[in-house]
C-alpha cells in the first residue's frame, strides 16, 4: 500500500524562507526552498510513500526555517510540526482526504498548549498498488474546487509557480491519475501538464492549453535560484575530457543540452546511434529544485557487444549562467552484466579567461561507475566501460572542435602582451623603503632621537659632579638611565633592520629581465604572487623569495620584506637548451641576511607533461612541506616554453642522439608521431624518437610496443580489447642494466630499467618487481634487434639524465661517431673475457702508497673472493660483482689467474658500463709478499673499445703486524684517439679515488674483526 501526499500551501507563515519535510516510518522526503514568500507559501508538490502497518504509521510534517549559510538540513530552525495518524486517513470514504487546513504547532514552547505557527493544506490518498484511480480523480477535483470557492481566495504566487486554482486542480488530477499507472515509482518526478480537456464549475467544456516553457526560460529560472549548490568534484573514475573552446558558457551549454540539439543530432549519426527520444526539461524536487529529463537511444553494435538500449537519466544541479553542471545516469540493461552496475556522468561547464576578448568555455566530463551487485567479472566491466567511454568521448571532442575553435594555447601575442605588463608593475627602490620603514619602531625611534638632540640645543652646560669628569656625561637619575637605554635599543633594530633592507636589496632580482641565450628551448617563468605562505620572524611575517630549478640551472627572485602575500610581478628566463624540459623545481626561502641560513616555506615540482600549455600560462601552484601544507601556501606562476629554432632544433637533438648510439635514427611520420601524443596524452611539441616492438615482463609475458621520446618512455599493449599502458620520465630512472637470457624470456636478454625511489607510481602496474630499496623495476625483452634497441634506449638516457657540467665534459667526445660493435653477452661472463697481458705493459703511474697497520695475508682477503671481497666491493658500489676461483696459469706453476666482472656506479661513470677483469697473482722471490697485476677492459663508455687499463698491485710485509701496499696505474692504447691525454687523465683520478677507498675499508673492516675476536 502507498501514501500519497500532495503539499498545497500555507498559511499565516512567521518565517519568509521555508520548507517542509515529511517523513513517514524510515521513509523521508522534502519540499523545495520558497524564497520571499513572506505568510503564503504555495509548493503544489506530491510525495510517494510505503506504509508497512496502518496502526502503527503517521506522517511527521515539519516545516523548518532555510538560512544560506546552512548546507546541512539538520541545522535548520525547526518552525513547527503536524502529525496525521495512517488510520485517520484510512477512515475517510475511498481512503481520500480531501484538502484539509492542518495548523502547524510549535516545540518550542514550554506551555502545556502548544503555540500555533500558521497552517498548512495538505490532500492525502491511501491506496493499493495495482487500483484503479479513475473514480479517484474524478471526485478529487470538485473537492479542490469547492475548497477554493468556499475560501474565494486563490493560492499565492511566487517565482516557481503561477498557476490559477483552475489550472492546479486539473493538474492535481493528472498528476494523481499518472502515479497509480505507475506501479513500482515512489514518486512522480515528471511535473509537466498534459494536454487534456475538462468541464468548468458552469458547464462550459474547454480545452486548457499545456504549461510549457522554453528551455531558454527554464535556464532562466533556475539562474535565479540563490542557493545553489557548490560546483562539484570530478567523478572516480576519471577525466574524459577537459578541453577549453572560444564560446561563452550560455551558448556551450544550449549547444549540448537544448531540446532537439543538432550537435547531438551529428554525434549521433557519427557514433551510429538510432532511435534518439528525448523528454522535455522538467522540474524535480529534491534537496535542491533541479531540471531533469529522460534520453533514451539505441547505441550502434560494437566487435564485442551487440546494439543495445540506453537510457539517460540527466540532471541539472548548477546553472549560473557562467557554469553549468549536469549530472547523468546511464542504465544499459541490455549489456552483459548490465543489470549489475550503473554508469555516472559528469559534465562540468566553466568560464574560462578571455583570449583576444572573446569569451572561453572549459568543459570537463568525467565518469564513474557503481554496481549495484556483486560479480566476478568487476574489472573486466570496469574496463571495457572506460575503453568504450573514451572512445565514445573522443569523437565528441573531435566533433565539438569542428564546431567551436580550441583555445588551448596562447597566442604569441598574448604572451608579449602579459609579460610586458608584468615588466611595468614594479615598485621604486623609494615606494619599497617607505612600506618597509614605516612601522612604530622606525618612527618611535625617529621622534626620540629628535627630542633628545632639540632637548640637548635648549640645555646649558650642566656642572660636573657625581663621578663625572671633563669629557664623560652620565644620567644624572634612574630615569635619564633608562631613557638612554630605549632609544639605544630602537637605535640598534632601526638599523639592523637598515641593515637587512639593504642586504636584500643588494639580491634583488639579479635574474629578473635577464634573457635567455642560444637558440633551443627556452623556459619563461613569471612569478606573480605568492598566498598564505607561513610567518616565521618575530613581527609574524617572513621576507620570501623563489628560487626556480630547471636542467640543473637556477634561478632567483628577489625578496619581498615583511610580508605573508608576496607581489614580485617578475620574469626569469632559462637559457635556450637542446631537448625540452620536463620538471621544474620550485621552492620559497626565508631570507636571513647573506650569512643566515635560509628556512624553506614551501616546495613544489612541476611536471610539464601532466599540463596543457593554457594551464601552464597561468597556474597556482600548492606548495608542499609541514608549514606550507598546515596554512595551505600558493604560488602563482605563469609559464611559457617556446622553441625559437624551430625544426632545427629536433634535427640537432636527433644528431646528437645518433651520435650517443652509434647509428641511424630515422624521424617519425607526422602521422605516427600524432598518434603517439594522443595515446600518451602528450602536448604537440613532444615528438616521437623511436619505437619497437617487444614483450614487458610481469606474471606473464605482454606483448606491446616501447615508445621512446625526447622526455618520456612509455609502453603500450592491446590485447583482445584489455589495454595496457603506463609512462615515466627520463629523469625517472636511475639504473638502466642487461640480465642474460633465461626460458622465461625466450632466449631474449631483458632490459630493466630501474626507477628512482618514489617514482614512477603512476606507472607501478607495469613494474616487474620492487627492490629492497622500495625502486620499481621493469623488465623488458624479446626485441627485435636487441643490440639496436639497448643503444637507443641507452643514447636517450645518457642525454637526459646527463647533468650539465657532465654534458660539457663530453661535448667533443660525442662530436665523433661511435663504432657500431657487434653486441656482446650482457652478462658480463668471465669466461669471455681475453686477457690483455700479451699487448704489453703501459706507462705506470703510482696513484697509493701506504703502510697498513696489518700482515699481507690480512690485505690479500680481498683478492681470496669470499664474503669479505664482496662485502668490501658491495660498498664500493660495484654492481653485480661476481669472480671465478683462482686457477694455475699453464706453464707457470707460481702464479694463479681468475677473471671478474662488475658494473659501474654512476658516481664513477655517468654512461654506467660494464667491467671485465683478468688477474694475475705471484709470490714476491723473497716470499714476503705478493704482487697482483689486473687487466680491466670497459664495455658500453665511450671509446670503451680504444684502450685498456693495467693496474699493478704490490703488497710486501714491512715489520712485524705491519705491510707496505703500493698500486700502480696505467692505459694501454689499441687504436689512436685524439683524446688519449683527457681519458688517460679521468681514468687515473676515478680509479686512484676507488682504490684509496678501497683499502680504508679494508683496513676498517680487518681492524673491527681483530676488535670483535678480542
Amino acid at each position: 500500500m502507498k501514501l500519497y501526499v500532495y503539499v498545497l500551501e500555507g498559511k499565516d507563515w512567521p518565517v519568509a524562507e521555508s520548507f517542509v519535510r515529511l517523513k513517514l516510518g524510515k521513509f523521508k522526503s522534502r519540499t523545495r526552498v520558497l524564497n520571499n514568500t513572506y505568510k503564503n507559501p504555495v509548493w503544489n508538490e506530491e510525495f510517494a510513500f510505503i506504509v508497512h502497518s496502518l496502526d502503527d504509521d503517521e506522517l511527521v510534517v515539519s516545516v523548518y526555517h532555510h538560512h544560506h549559510d546552512v548546507v546541512n538540513d539538520d541545522e535548520e530552525d525547526l518552525v513547527g510540526r503536524v502529525r496525521i495518524p495512517l488510520w485517520s486517513v484510512a477512515a475517510e470514504e475511498d481512503h481520500l482526504l480531501q484538502p484539509t487546513w492542518f495548523s502547524v504547532e510549535s516545540c518550542k514552547t514550554s506551555e502545556s498548549v502548544n503555540k500555533e505557527c500558521g497552517k498548512i493544506l495538505l490532500a492525502l490518498s491511501l491506496h493499493e498498488k495495482d487500483q484503479d484511480m479513475a473514480n479517484g480523480n474524478n471526485f478529487l477535483q470538485p473537492i479542490i474546487a469547492d475548497h477554493y470557492v468556499d475560501s474565494k481566495q486563490s493560492p499565492s504566487r511566487d517565482s516557481n509557480s503561477s498557476k490559477s486554482p483552475r489550472k492546479m486542480i486539473k493538474s492535481i488530477t493528472r498528476r494523481f491519475e499518472r502515479i497509480f499507472k505507475k506501479h513500482n515509482d515512489s514518486s512522480v518526478d515528471d511535473l509537466s501538464d498534459l494536454p487534456t480537456t475538462t468541464s468548468s464549475d458552469n458547464g462550459e467544456s474547454a480545452e486548457e492549453p499545456p504549461l510549457t516553457n522554453t528551455f531558454e526560460e527554464l535556464m532562466e529560472t533556475m539562474e535565479s535560484i540563490v542557493d545553489q549548490k557548490e560546483m562539484p568534484e570530478n567523478l572516480h573514475g576519471g577525466v574524459l575530457i577537459d578541453e577549453t573552446y572560444v564560446v561563452p558558457p550560455k551558448d556551450l551549454n544550449h549547444l549540448l543540452f537544448a531540446p532537439n540539439s543538432q550537435f547531438m543530432k551529428e554525434l549521433a549519426a557519427i557514433q551510429g546511434t538510432t532511435d534518439v527520444h528525448e523528454s522535455p526539461w522538467v522540474w524535480e524536487s529534491g534537496q535542491m529544485s533541479s531540471l531533469t529529463r529522460i534520453v533514451t537511444y539505441t547505441k550502434g553494435a560494437t566487435k564485442l557487444v551487440k546494439a543495445s538500449k540506453v537510457t539517460e537519466d540527466q540532471t541539472y544541479i548548477k546553472a549560473t549562467g557562467k557554469e553549468f553542471a549536469v549530472f547523468v545516469r546511464v542504465d544499459t540493461p541490455d549489456v552483459p552484466y548490465g543489470s549489475t552496475f550503473r554508469v555516472k556522468l559528469l559534465y562540468k561547464i566553466i568560464n574560462g579567461p578571455e583570449i583576444g576578448g572573446d569569451e572561453t568555455s572549459r568543459i570537463v566530463v568525467s565518469w564513474g561507475i557503481d554496481f549495484q551487485q556483486s560479480t566476478m567479472m568487476k574489472s573486466m566491466i570496469e574496463h571495457g566501460a572506460k575503453q568504450g567511454m573514451k572512445e565514445s568521448f573522443d569523437q565528441f571532442s573531435e566533433l565539438l572542435s569542428q564546431t567551436f575553435k580550441p583555445a588551448n594555447h596562447l597566442t604569441v601575442s598574448d604572451k608579449s602582451q602579459t609579460l610586458a605588463t608584468l615588466q611595468n608593475e614594479h615598485e621604486s627602490d623609494w615606494d619599497l623603503a617607505v612600506g618597509y620603514f614605516c612601522n612604530f619602531t622606525v618612527v618611535s625611534t625617529v621622534c626620540m632621537v629628535i627630542y633628545a638632540f632639540v632637548h640637548i640645543l635648549l640645555c646649558g652646560p650642566n656642572r660636573i659632579q657625581g663621578l663625572e669628569f671633563k669629557g664623560l656625561e652620565l644620567p644624572d637619575s634612574f630615569g635619564e638611565f633608562l631613557t638612554c637605554g630605549i632609544i639605544l635599543f630602537n637605535l640598534q633594530r632601526v638599523y639592523i633592520m637598515a641593515s637587512h633592507f639593504i642586504q636584500a636589496r643588494l639580491r634583488r632580482g639579479n635574474d629578473h629581465g635577464v634573457k635567455a641565450q642560444g637558440d633551443g628551448w627556452v623556459l619563461t617563468v613569471a612569478i606573480i604572487e605568492g598566498t598564505n605562505l607561513a610567518p616565521l620572524d618575530s613581527s609574524g611575517f617572513s621576507d620570501p623569495y623563489v628560487v626556480l630549478t630547471c636542467n640543473g640551472k637556477t634561478r632567483t627572485s628577489s625578496v619581498k620584506l615583511q610580508t605573508l602575500d608576496p607581489q614580485w610581478n617578475e620574469i626569469l628566463e632559462f637559457d635556450a637548451a637542446e631537448e625540452p624540459p620536463s620538471l621544474l623545481d620550485v621552492e620559497v626561502f626565508d631570507f636571513d641576511g647573506p650569512f643566515g641560513q635560509a628556512v624553506s616555506l614551501g616546495h613544489s615540482e612541476i611536471r610539464f607533461l601532466r599540463h596543457t600549455s593554457e594551464e601552464l600560462a597561468d597556474m597556482w601552484v600548492p606548495l608542499e612541506g609541514r608549514l606550507a601544507q598546515s596554512l595551505q601556501s600558493k604560488l602563482h606562476l605563469r609559464i611559457f616554453l617556446d622553441n625559437n629554432n624551430g625544426v632545427e632544433t629536433i634535427k640537432e637533438y636527433l644528431t646528437k642522439v645518433e651520435k650517443e648510439a652509434g647509428k641511424k635514427i630515422n624521424v617519425r611520420s607526422p602521422h605516427r608521431n600524432s598518434t603517439f601524443q594522443k595515446l600518451f596524452s602528450l602536448p604537440p611539441e613532444e615528438f616521437l624518437v623511436s619505437d619497437f616492438s617487444c614483450s614487458l615482463k610481469r606474471k606473464l609475458p605482454l606483448q606491446g610496443r616501447l615508445y621512446e621520446s625526447s622526455r618520456i618512455v612509455g609502453f603500450y599493449a592491446n590485447l583482445f580489447g584489455h589495454k595496457t599502458k603506463f609512462s615515466f620520465l627520463w629523469e625517472d630512472v636511475e639504473d638502466i642494466h642487461v640480465l642474460p637470457p633465461t626460458l622465461a624470456s625466450v632466449g631474449s636478454p631483458i632490459l630493466v630499467m630501474v626507477l628512482l625511489k618514489g617514482r614512477g607510481v603512476d606507472a607501478r602496474h607495469g613494474a616487474k618487481s620492487q627492490d629492497e630499496e622500495g625502486r620499481l623495476c621493469f623488465y623488458f625483452h624479446s626485441f627485435v634487434s636487441f643490440s639496436s634497441a639497448r643503444r637507443t634506449i641507452m643514447a636517450l638516457w645518457r642525454t637526459r639524465s646527463s647533468s650539465p657540467d657532465q654534458k660539457i665534459d663530453h661535448v667533443e667526445d660525442k662530436t665523433v661517431m661511435l663504432h657500431d660493435q657487434q653486441e656482446k653477452d650482457e652478462k658480463c661472463s668471465c669466461e669471455d673475457v681475453t686477457s690483455h697481458m700479451v699487448v704489453g705493459d703501459a706507462k705506470m703511474s703510482k696513484i697509493y702508497s701506504e703502510e697498513l697497520p696489518f700482515n699481507v695475508e690480512s690485505v690479500m682477503e680481498i683478492f681470496k673472493g669470499g664474503d669479505f671481497e664482496h662485502k668490501v666491493m658491495g660498498k664500493l658500489c660495484c654492481l653485480n660483482y661476481s669472480t671465478t676461483d683462482w686457477e694455475p696459469v699453464t706453464g707457470r706453476s707460481d702464479t694463479l689467474e681468475r677473471r671478474l666482472c662488475w658494473k659501474f656506479n654512476k658516481g664513477v661513470s655517468s654512461f654506467g658500463g660494464d667491467v671485465t677483469c683478468t688477474q694475475l697473482k705471484l709470490p714476491i722471490t723473497d716470499g714476503k709478499g705478493w704482487t697482483v697485476n689486473e687487466t680491466m677492459s670497459l664495455h658500453d663508455v665511450p671509446f670503451g673499445d680504444h684502450f685498456y687499463v693495467q693496474v699493478k698491485y704490490e703488497m710486501v710485509d714491512s715489520r712485524p703486524g705491519r705491510c707496505m701496499c703500493d698500486v700502480f696505474i696505467g692505459v694501454v692504447w689499441l687504436k689512436s684517439c685524439k683524446f688519449e691525454q683527457r681519458i688517460a687523465r679521468n681514468v687515473v683520478v676515478k680509479f686512484g679515488d676507488q682504490v684509496r677507498e678501497m683499502f680504508v675499508l679494508v683496513e676498517r673492516e680487518v681492524l673491527f674483526a681483530v676488535d670483535g675476536c678480542s
